[in-house]
């Protein structure tokens, strides 16, 4: 199949398939007789898995060093794992911190709610976020 056919098989733009070629997550595709890039039904299964790993929040590099592993011969499940557990430990940090920065707004938007703005003195920029620590 051709470019085009195959983003639109795998629901991304040709532009997204020659950048993955680029980054390696592709091989190099065929060139026909008339130099159009000529694509085989194995490349829409990597575009596909690609954006499954993208989606599970997987960077390029990473979905890379899958697709080398796999490439080599080998079933890359430990390394998936990893990645994965890393990805999760990640996203627990930033939830823990979403959650605190949450608070935060909240006593401050309580705050703001219970101060007076002719309470504000010349020399604060805003009496909300100036005595706020």
């Amino acid at each position: 199949m051709l470019i085009g056919e195959l983003a639109d098989a795998a629901g991304v733009s040709a532009q997204t398939v020659r950048l993955y070629e680029r980054k390696g997550l592709l091989p190099d595709a065929d060139r026909g007789a008339n130099g159009y890039r000529v694509y085989d039904d194995s490349m829409l299964v990597r575009l596909r898995f690609i954006r499954v790993a993208q989606e599970a929040g997987l960077t390029l590099a990473e979905i890379r060093s899958i697709i080398e592993i796999r490439d080599d011969g080998t079933a890359p499940c430990a390394h998936v794992g990893s990645l994965i557990d890393t990805k999760l430990t990640d996203v627990r940090a930033r939830i823990r911190h979403l959650a605190a920065l949450q608070a935060e707004l909240e006593r401050l938007l309580g705050r703001s709610q219970a101060l007076d703005p002719a309470d504000c003195a010349d020399d604060d920029i805003c009496h909300i976020l100036a005595t706020a620590k």
